[in-house]
């Protein structure tokens, strides 16, 4: 497996299990991206526009632009994959007791 996308599942993971803590399953491109710099997965803004696209593909999310500003929902179903409950192709599955 290539580095990239093994880092492009560990960040889809991430993602997931920030909006799962999030008080309303919910928060912007620029606190993901924070996130995820301080989870040592830094990333570009373009490139996680390019993530949160992928994870609505899936229905692991949605996605709404707020003015300039990209905001991600959690779904049910991101929920299970964030959990464990659910696998998808692509996204890291969390190892268990986390």
């Amino acid at each position: 497996m290539a580095m990239q996308q093994i880092i492009n599942e560990h960040q889809r993971l991430v993602v997931l299990r920030l909006l799962t803590e999030a008080g309303a399953f919910a928060l912007n491109e620029s606190i993901l991206q924070d996130s995820l710099s301080a989870y040592g997965l830094d990333i570009s803004r373009d490139a996680l526009l390019v993530q949160l696209a992928w994870l609505n593909e899936q229905g692991l999310i949605k996605t709404e632009l707020v003015g300039k500003v990209t905001t991600a929902t959690l779904t049910g179903r991101g929920q299970d994959v964030a959990t464990g409950r659910a696998v998808v192709p692509g996204v890291k599955r969390p190892r268990a007791g986390e």
